[in-house]
């Protein structure tokens, strides 16, 4: 009346499962959608390399509960990918992927402190702030008005 859903065949035959020798490699990663809180800018951090930081804002919850999550992202990149960067204006809505990890440190009074480390590999410019000059005039019925009518 009823087949038995496995059969003892497929029980007896032996699961093979593949490993790796090597170490597996430690890996942390965060996306993160927000607004820049500010203007990313360029540190140098040694003689010739330099970075580029800035900070997200991450909003979450509803109504009077709603609350904003601050995040600090470096990047190291380069050429026209740093120029980008460095022109998109505070406000923007970005999407960034970054390694994360967090750090332990003492600070100058003897507290132990940690520290989410963001080290971004790409990022993606989702929209740009509403200003006045890009900004479109709408009816009440959502329509797009035409410049001076």
């Amino acid at each position: 009346m009823f087949t038995p859903t496995f059969r003892a065949s497929r029980l007896a035959a032996p699961l093979a499962r593949s490993f790796s020798s090597s170490p597996r490699a430690a890996l942390a990663r965060m996306s993160i959608v927000g607004r820049l809180g500010t203007a990313p800018e360029e540190v140098t951090v040694t003689n010739d390399k330099t970075l580029i930081r800035y900070v997200l804002g991450s909003n979450f919850g509803k109504g009077e509960d709603r609350k904003t999550s601050w995040f600090r992202v470096a990047s190291f990149v380069s050429g026209a990918q740093k120029d980008f960067l460095l022109s998109v204006p505070k406000g923007s809505l970005l999407y960034v992927d970054a390694d994360a990890r967090m750090e332990t440190y003492t600070d100058g009074e003897g507290n132990k402190r940690s520290n989410l480390s963001l080290i971004a590999r790409n990022f993606d410019v989702i929209s740009r702030p509403r200003t006045e000059e890009n900004a479109v005039e709408t009816d009440e019925e959502g329509r797009v008005q035409e410049a001076g009518a």
